[in-house]
């Protein structure tokens, strides 16, 4: 996937596209190994001796020269755009960096948390991400507190929290405190190819009944309706959500994350939704096959024209650069809605994804924290967009003589379209792992017909209860 975030929140578990004049802001090798790590483990004391001036220019005191030592997950964003921030980090501060650009974050990194030696910076991104509950419970985060009351990059008469997005922060908190820098501004929902529809004459669906009719008129011309990356069914979620919230409205969305004992059994909006998925397998009108593809198999099946549809964030055209035919015109689709539905066909859910985070007992925690002050400036914003083809977090973040490309365009319309009050994001994915992993296993299981809609309705709410007899729980809490 492309962020957790892009498989995760995944993965996501990822990855403002808002009005660009109001707001824009979206196996390698290890550097050490497991015994190298242990032999040169760390206290948590063992932070660079050396400490520079603590200045409004350099809230944290960072010293010249030194090490940092960078982790970036190489999923949809790929990793240069961190190849290019360290340069320009390299250039002010001096220090020798290494870089690992991998998709194996639990692999390569859990020993070395283990060992006390973990990274100064760290994309936490993908299906194997360490998840970020579990880190926090563990100790093993820097709290970001001090980011976000820091000067920012750009004007130090600006805090860092007040050129970001209003409310992107929010995504970053557990336990009441900021522990993720959530960077990319993500839109989910569904995609398709805009030269298909032209082909096809089909018109933008914005209801059930409308989407269901263009999937059986696929079906009978030979193609998929719906293609999803089976191996990975947060993307299937991001559509049962999206239809959830869209249904009940922002309350129906807050009553999963705050673990409501009627989120998912006794919740019109959760049984409708569920059901209108289940109806997709029923009619046959899957893609085939796509319950056993990974994100890449079942994206590049969709770009070869083998299915109308696909979920996914708006990592999705830079993941999918080298396999997307010319001329394909990637667009974004908001779900589409069941009868009833309280917000409108324009809402859509669209936030932070990309968790970076700087780790505890970081050798050079102060480096880290000053590389997250530095992402948060409008060059390393428009160095992102640049190089992943997506938007961040800070507001009016990317030169405006940057072009963007069809799909990403194609979301910051959809953002246009919809006003604030009308986005909306998911926490339990960051909040409740155990929940969420559960809930993926669930729809894995509906989208293959292995159980109905009201056996998975009644494992979500079963994960829902688990979670909120957590003591930790009672620290999360959407208003």
């Amino acid at each position: 996937m492309g962020s957790t975030s892009a498989h995760n929140n995944e993965g996501l578990g990822r990855r403002d596209l808002i009005k660009r004049s109001a707001a824009l802001g979206l196996i390698a090798v290890p550097t050490m190994s497991f015994l190298s790590a242990c032999a040169s483990s760390s206290s948590g004391k063992d932070e660079e001796k050396s400490k520079g001036k603590v200045t409004k220019d350099n809230p944290f005191g960072v010293a010249k020269g030194g090490t940092l030592d960078v982790v970036i997950f190489k999923g949809g964003f790929g990793d240069q755009y961190a190849i290019e921030w360290e340069k320009l980090y390299k250039a002010k501060w001096g220090p020798q960096i290494s870089h690992l650009g991998t998709q194996e974050i639990t692999g390569k990194l859990q020993p070395r948390f283990n060992a006390g030696n973990p990274p100064d910076v760290i994309d936490n991104s993908g299906a194997q991400q360490i998840k970020l509950d579990v880190l926090h419970k563990n100790g093993q985060l820097a709290d970001l507190t001090e980011l976000l009351e820091a000067p920012s990059y750009d004007d130090p008469n600006k805090k860092v929290k007040d050129v970001l997005i209003p409310g992107t922060a929010d995504k970053g908190f557990i336990g009441g405190k900021m522990h993720a820098l959530q960077y990319v501004y993500t839109v989910w929902g569904v995609w398709y190819s805009g030269k298909l529809f032209k082909d096809k004459g089909w018109e933008v669906p914005k209801t059930w009944d409308a989407f269901l009719t263009i999937m059986k008129e696929a079906k009978a011309d030979g193609i998929g309706g719906l293609a999803h990356q089976g191996k990975h069914p947060y993307y299937v979620n991001v559509m049962i959500m999206d239809l959830i919230a869209k249904t009940g409205g922002l309350d129906a969305m807050k009553a999963i994350d705050n673990l409501d004992p009627k989120a998912f059994v006794g919740s019109d909006a959760a049984k409708q939704s569920i059901e209108a998925m289940y109806e997709i397998v029923e009619k046959g009108l899957l893609m085939p096959g796509t319950n056993a593809l990974d994100h890449i198999e079942s994206q590049t099946a969709w770009n070869k024209g083998k299915a109308v549809f696909i979920p996914s964030g708006s990592w999705l055209e830079n993941e999918q650069l080298k396999q997307t035919p010319e001329g394909f015109d990637m667009k974004f689709l908001p779900m589409p809605l069941l009868p009833g539905s309280k917000l409108p066909f324009e809402a859509i859910r669209a936030g932070a994804g990309e968790p970076f985070v700087v780790p505890e007992k970081a050798k050079n925690k102060t480096g880290g924290l000053e590389f997250l002050r530095m992402m948060v400036s409008k060059e390393w914003s428009t160095k992102f967009a640049q190089e992943a083809n997506s938007l961040t977090i800070v507001q009016d973040g990317v030169d405006k003589s940057v072009t963007l490309r069809p799909g990403t365009t194609s979301a910051v319309a959809a953002v246009d379209a919809c006003p604030v009050e009308q986005r909306f994001d998911y926490f339990y994915t960051t909040w409740y792992s155990e929940m969420d992993e559960t809930i993926r296993t669930a729809s894995a299981e509906l989208m293959a017909k292995r159980i109905p809609p009201n056996e998975w309705l009644k494992r979500a709410q079963a994960a829902v209860d688990k979670a909120a007899k957590d003591p930790a729980s009672k620290n999360n809490k959407r208003p």
